[in-house]
């Protein structure tokens, strides 16, 4: 039984394919066009998922769209009426898209598979719609290592629901409660990122990140004014604050009089104020996060939990969750927001309308996150001497060793190996890596690497086995969504001058052993790195291990600030001639930013849109 899934026309569009209940290919479509959050039809991803699989689009039983767009289209019009005559700018804006677009979603993703997978099939006939948080919700269980759990998804919003607790057993899973439209703990975090200057949809990972340097100042008035919590966590947004019912904008004047001014504007410098509002909106969804789990646990009795939507991507409030041990044990989906409902579709069509059964893989079903493409070694060094690289090939162990020796030189290090990576974060298969003990490392990668905001923390990849010796930490994280502490041991007390130090000017003093990759607060955005999903990832820590003690490395996303992580060898060189990269690895290929041609140097600084 082959099923492909399908996310689109909203954000982060992506295709998955599973056959027979297990998942084969997964990746979004901004990989291969090179758009950030590319909304459009995933075509090049289904090219993917077919190719990898070795079929044709005529082999597919099923494909399975993510959410119902006749229901989404429902709730805009309702929410328009409800909100009536104020909104109708943009209503007028709105409704020739869903009218062009959206809405006969049906007959228009039948018509792109047949111009672009041929056939003359009739698609309609194969074409299902799952609901968006069962997608979601199927997304997180089907692929957990859990035969039952409870199933927490929250996000900004689907078609209806923005929160929803479901039971799932087996190969069966039900929605028991839902929270609804506009009251989002989703959108609550959107607005607050808005209003701090950023991006909707991308920005919220920067006030994630951004938080440690305030204090929840206005936490209370967030809590008094704009969101009523229950003890078991569902909500109610006073929506006299908020202007995405019906306007163009997230918040409104309302909103502005409460915290005292206008929004900052975007690129402009940040204030205390960003910071302390980071924190405080931080606070409550932590707050309203665990409290929703001790409901679920309470009223369900169920020891397991899984997690998916965009909110599961807070790595901060799943890590405090963690810690209350409200579960024994919690799994959320690496691709918890949009992109991951095609796995979702897929697998809930296999499981839950032709009752297939599933089996469960007690370290998750998910194969490390690594479901992109592979290169062959061929294939790249062809690539790379089409583009003008300059490369020696190695064997593996050179590579390894090479490659230590160039983190612990001190060198920011390009690195592609094996499968990209689904959903959000760089695992070790298409990541800039680096040595975490330098205490420069954490502000040139952001300014002279990244080309981002210099307050934006970096991730450790951390061996499995020495993660609790690092870190206050027990449990796996191999998808980089737990935060924890960095281990007493390892940190560095701050002197009395360096604790009145407020806001940015925190960033600069070093807090542990492994400095780079320590945020403010002394927290660190886990991956453990296990040998049997990444072994060239393993073997690369181990060797540096042995060179310098330290089974630790910096791993961030392998791309530039607005841009989509690289997917193809040339995305990697074109990466690495358009910044201060310095180290280069494509499978067993090695460059050295000095041995290239200077007539490649790019301007990658401004070569994408800002995020």
């Amino acid at each position: 039984m082959k099923i492909l899934g399908l996310s689109a026309f909203y954000h982060d569009s992506a295709a998955c394919l599973v056959i027979d209940g297990n998942i084969v290919a997964a990746a979004q479509e901004e990989r291969f066009t090179r758009k950030k959050h590319d909304a459009g039809f995933p075509t090049h991803a289904v090219a993917y998922c077919l190719a990898e699989a070795g079929i044709r689009a005529t082999d597919l039983d099923y494909v399975v769209f993510y959410d119902k767009p006749f229901l989404k289209f429902e709730r805009l019009l309702e929410t328009y009426l409800a909100f009536a005559p104020r909104g109708f700018k943009s209503f007028v804006t709105s409704l020739p898209i869903w009218l062009k677009d959206k809405l006969f979603q049906k007959s228009q993703i039948a018509k792109v598979l047949n111009e672009q997978f041929g056939g003359g099939i009739d698609w309609t006939t194969r074409l299902l719609f799952s609901e968006h948080h069962l997608s979601h919700a199927a997304s997180a269980f089907f692929p957990s290592p859990f035969e039952e759990a409870a199933v927490l998804t929250m996000d900004g919003v689907g078609e209806w629901t923005t929160t929803s607790l479901a039971i799932g057993r087996g190969n069966q899973l039900a929605v028991h409660k839902e929270i609804q439209f506009p009251h989002s703990l989703g959108l609550l975090y959107s607005a607050i990122t808005y209003y701090t200057g950023f991006k909707v949809n991308s920005g919220e990972y920067k006030v994630m990140g951004l938080a440690p340097y305030g204090e929840p100042k206005y936490a209370d008035l967030i809590k008094d004014h704009l969101i009523d919590i229950k003890e078991d966590g569902s909500f109610h947004l006073d929506m006299s604050y908020f202007n995405y019912c019906t306007g163009l904008t997230m918040t409104n004047e309302r909103f502005d009089k409460l915290f005292g001014g206008p929004r900052r504007a975007a690129e402009s410098q940040l204030t205390q104020r960003e910071m302390d509002l980071a924190a405080s909106v931080q606070a409550v969804t932590e707050e309203v996060v665990i409290k929703l789990a001790t409901g679920i646990r309470k009223s369900t009795g169920l020891r397991n939990l899984c997690l998916a939507g965009g909110v599961a991507l807070n790595c901060v409030a799943n890590g405090k969750l963690l810690r209350k041990n409200i579960f024994d044990n919690i799994w959320i989906q690496p691709a918890a927001g949009d992109a991951g409902g095609a796995v979702g579709a897929a697998l809930a069509a296999y499981h839950m309308m032709l009752n297939q059964p599933r089996t469960v893989n007690p370290a998750d079903s998910m194969k490390g996150g690594y479901l992109g493409p592979e290169y062959s070694q061929a294939d790249i060094e062809q690539r790379l001497t089409k583009a003008g690289a300059v490369f020696n090939t190695v064997s593996d162990s050179d590579m390894i060793t090479l490659t230590a020796q160039a983190l612990a030189e001190g060198k920011a290090v390009g690195w592609h190996q094996g499968r990209m990576e689904f959903g959000p974060r760089a695992l070790g298969g298409r990541s800039i890596i680096a040595d975490p003990r330098s205490e420069v490392v954490q502000k040139q990668l952001n300014l002279k690497v990244k080309y981002r905001e210099s307050f934006r923390p970096f991730a450790p990849s951390v061996l499995r086995e020495d993660v609790s010796e690092w870190f206050d930490i027990q449990s796996d994280s191999p998808y980089m969504l737990l935060v924890a502490d960095v281990a007493k041991s390892k940190q560095l007390p701050m002197t009395p001058e360096q604790e009145k130090l407020f806001g940015i000017e925190k960033l600069n003093v070093p807090r542990s052993q492994i400095p780079a990759i320590t945020h403010v607060d002394y927290s660190a955005r886990i991956q453990t790195v296990h040998a049997h999903t990444n072994p060239k990832y393993f073997d690369l820590i181990t060797k540096f291990k042995e060179m310098t003690g330290c089974p630790v490395l910096v791993n961030t996303s392998f791309n530039v600030r607005g841009e989509p992580i690289v997917c193809t060898p040339e995305d990697s060189f074109n990466c690495l001639m358009g910044t201060e990269i310095e180290f280069l690895v494509v499978g067993n290929a090695i460059m050295r930013k000095e041995d290239q041609d200077p007539a490649l140097i790019k301007d990658y600084k401004n070569a994408y849109e800002l995020d």
